[in-house]
């Protein structure tokens, strides 16, 4: 079953993992440590974001490393900035109402 990245971001543990894995590349146990669940429980929710190609798994030796996919990040950004420029838009005429409105009362 393919995922979706938004089902995937919809997580809080997901959204710190990804938060994590943003600031350096990590371990499956080393993300563990910083979640009060088991690492086949971590390991599961990095499959997800796996899936959905948020994070990639690098070997180095041994070991597996989680890093975050710039590229997908920018996707879910750029599909957020249409929503951000809604919302700037608001502000600003929301600004400009309360300015006309004090404006008003100190006359």
């Amino acid at each position: 079953m393919r995922r979706d990245v938004f089902q995937a971001i919809a997580d809080p543990t997901r959204r710190a993992i990804i938060a994590l894995i943003a600031l350096q590349a990590m371990t499956p146990n080393a993300l563990a440590e910083h979640f009060d669940t088991s690492r086949q429980a971590v390991s599961k929710h990095l499959r997800i974001l796996t899936e959905c190609e948020l994070v990639k798994p690098e070997n180095q030796g041994r070991e597996i490393y989680y890093v975050l996919d710039i590229q997908k990040m920018k996707e879910v950004d750029k599909w957020l900035e249409q929503f951000r420029k809604i919302w700037e838009s608001k502000f600003s005429q929301l600004d400009h109402l309360l300015l006309t409105i004090q404006n008003k009362d100190k006359k």
